[in-house]
């Protein structure tokens, strides 16, 4: 099967700009989820084969169910180490942003990403990238950034050299970004990646225990606590929405990663078009984060840039409300009457 995604012109570019950079960065996005973690140890793996000297630098904190992956502990956090984010970015030769589109994405590393003078690649399946780049490489189809890494590794015949430090976490960004593929993944190029990955002995069913079986008693609780006393249901609509404030994410222990994949859950309700996620942040008052899932056709990507100063995929999508989470409420009530005629 034929994966390539890069014209002849953009492969010898990015062989070139590999080739002539010593140090390198490969940064993702802020709250960084399964893909963005995973693609980037899985990009700086494939740069160490190469013989170069790689930091991978994130904005801030990534979920406790994602630190058995291979070489998390070499990551840098940039709100923990400032001072030595900021050296990096200004020393590095060749910068690849992985798994966003925007440099807003990237929250208060945004200026000295920016200001960073390293050459600059884009890897990313996000709509309408802007981010400044040499090199742009943008599939929006993918399933994943995790998915153009490898496509990208394989086209450069370097998948035969690399092993399970790649491929884990290549197929846990695959199958984080997907919900265990079940959304975003019916191109017959998701199986073929999957069966080249299994060639280097990866257990992908524990793969899949470490990531979704993996969480604390307080976050079981947190799970029934949402769907017994907090989800709304709106029949009518095939919506439903749920709200957490910062107390309650307070009375079950809330760590990063605890509130992950809970927006899928009320999916499994008979009919249901679209789920919203609503959380207040744990520090910032008046900052509400959104998360959207929708089957189908529904563009809950729409939604979240009409409504919640965000966007995405069809079918999974985010944003973010500098609102109370009354207003919140309000918001997403307005959003799921706006959308009535898509919705029922």
């Amino acid at each position: 099967m034929n994966i390539d995604i890069l014209s002849q012109d953009q492969l010898a570019l990015m062989d070139q700009l590999i080739s002539d950079a010593n140090t390198i960065l490969v940064v993702c996005h802020k709250s960084p989820d399964g893909d963005a973690i995973g693609s980037s140890l899985a990009w700086a793996e494939f740069l160490r084969m190469r013989g170069k000297d790689v930091t991978v630098l994130v904005p801030d904190q990534y979920p406790d169910f994602l630190k058995w992956l291979p070489n998390t502990e070499k990551i840098v956090r940039y709100d923990k180490h400032t001072e030595k984010g900021d050296m990096l970015l200004k020393i590095a030769d060749l910068v690849f942003c992985l798994d966003f589109n925007t440099p807003s994405r990237v929250d208060e590393m945004e200026q000295a990403l920016v200001n960073s003078p390293a050459k600059k690649v884009l890897i990313d399946h996000h709509l309408r990238p802007d981010v400044e780049a040499d090199l742009v490489v943008s599939l929006p189809e993918a399933s994943s950034t995790s998915e153009l890494v490898f496509r990208i590794v394989w086209q450069m015949g370097a998948f035969t050299q690399l092993d399970k430090a790649f491929a884990v976490p290549v197929y846990c960004g695959m199958m984080t970004d997907t919900g265990g593929f079940i959304y975003n993944s019916n191109r017959p190029e998701i199986y073929f990646i999957i069966s080249e990955l299994l060639t280097k002995r990866i257990d992908k069913d524990r793969i899949y225990r470490n990531v979704y079986h993996n969480y604390s008693e307080d976050r079981i609780r947190l799970m029934g606590y949402v769907m017994y006393e907090k989800l709304v249901y709106l029949p009518d609509y095939h919506a439903a929405f749920y709200s957490l404030t910062r107390d309650e994410l307070k009375r079950f222990n809330f760590i990063k990663g605890d509130a992950e994949g809970l927006v899928n859950i009320p999916q499994q309700i008979k009919g249901l078009k679209l789920s919203i996620s609503l959380r207040e942040d744990t520090d910032k008052p008046n900052l509400v984060w959104v998360s959207l899932r929708s089957v189908d056709d529904f563009p809950c990507n729409l939604m979240a840039e009409e409504f919640f100063n965000g966007g995405g995929h069809l079918n999974a999508s985010g944003g973010r409300l500098e609102t109370s989470i009354e207003e919140a409420i309000e918001i997403t009530k307005k959003a799921i009457y706006a959308y009535q005629n898509k919705l029922k």
